[in-house]
């Protein structure tokens, strides 16, 4: 194997996510300029049928933070809000490429089980 592939390999290994956190990465995608926690939890909940808690959401997207696969900005802060500003978010290039990764590796996976998963 060449020297090429196994780094490959490696990045496609770290670039991988989990269920929720391909959930937040998708909802910052249908958001756009309009993703903050209470929108991303919103479209979660619309999409994927799960109600998961403010909370879990901001973690995720710390963590996502972290990982460099998102990026956040300060918006303006308003008097409703009590004088604090929303912290939006958005999906960086390493985090399409999670997703894609993701992705791709659940086909692999799924690939000749159709059968089995799409029976009621």
């Amino acid at each position: 194997m060449s020297r090429f592939f196994e780094v490959e390999e490696v990045i496609a290994k770290r670039a991988q996510v989990g269920t929720f956190e391909q959930l937040v990465l998708l909802a910052l995608l249908r958001l756009r300029q309009d993703a903050y926690g209470l929108r991303v939890r919103d479209e979660i909940a619309i999409h994927a049928d799960r109600r998961p808690s403010l909370g879990a959401v901001y973690t995720t997207l710390d963590r996502l933070e972290s990982k460099g696969l998102v990026s956040s900005r300060e918006g303006e802060k308003t008097a409703v809000r009590g004088g604090r500003a929303k912290r939006y978010f958005q999906i960086e290039a390493p985090g399409i490429m999670a997703l894609k990764c993701t992705r791709d590796a659940t086909s692999k996976m799924t690939k000749g089980l159709e059968s089995i998963l799409e029976a009621r």
